[in-house]
């Protein structure tokens, strides 16, 4: 990926105010500059078609915001790549800093532990329910995860050929992740409903105990 600035002055650079990085367009931004140099425009394009239907603009200007953002972190930096091909004046390209590659490395591992955590507090408020209404969320859980399934189903792998298969490398294991993501986990939410249905439905008909 090429030279990456030293940790320490990136280090000295994140800590001039800059407030911690919440927002999930940049770190699918800086996703993309991991992957490969880019400039902002076409950073506009390459993450419309990786992102589509699971992540979207407001405006285009939201992508710049986002770089502006990331280099106050210290997690990209400008550079000039010449374009042998081109004789156009070279346009600025983004690429990831050391810094980047590692807090990025590090924003994706939380990600699973907070999708452990809202399961868990879905499961405790769902027991907050009385079992008939708890029932009727479970059906409803249950009918969502049978369209996920199909939809999922039928979903394609992406673009591919030409050019674009070529600068997007990715593209097809891209899709191949996703879609055994969502198999995977479509399968363990429904075995994990039949659980809390059968639990449930037991609380359901059991008797009341006298006062």
């Amino acid at each position: 990926m090429g030279e990456r600035v030293a940790m320490g002055s990136a280090t000295a650079s994140a800590e001039k105010g800059a407030g911690p990085l919440r927002s999930p367009v940049s770190w699918a931004l800086l996703g993309l500059v991991i992957q490969r140099a880019s400039y902002g425009y076409e950073l506009v394009q390459r993450f419309e078609r990786t992102f589509e239907g699971a992540l979207e603009l407001s405006s285009i200007s939201q992508i710049y915001t986002a770089l502006d953002t990331l280099a106050r972190h210290a997690l990209i930096e400008k550079v000039d790549l010449e374009d042998p091909d081109s004789e156009r004046q070279p346009k600025p390209h983004y690429r990831a800093t050391a810094r980047g590659v590692d807090s990025y490395r590090s924003w994706l591992v939380s990600q699973m532990h907070d999708e452990r955590r809202r399961s868990r507090l879905f499961a405790r408020q769902l027991a907050m329910l009385a079992p008939s209404d708890a029932l009727h969320v479970i059906d409803l859980c249950e009918q969502a995860c049978l369209e996920e399934a199909a939809t999922n189903g039928h979903s394609g792998t992406g673009p591919s050929g030409g050019k674009r298969a070529a600068s997007e490398g990715n593209t097809t294991l891209a899709a191949g992740l996703v879609g055994e993501e969502g198999r995977l986990a479509v399968g363990a939410r429904l075995a994990w409903i039949e659980y809390a249905r059968r639990r449930f439905t037991a609380l359901a008909t059991t008797p009341a105990q006298p006062k």
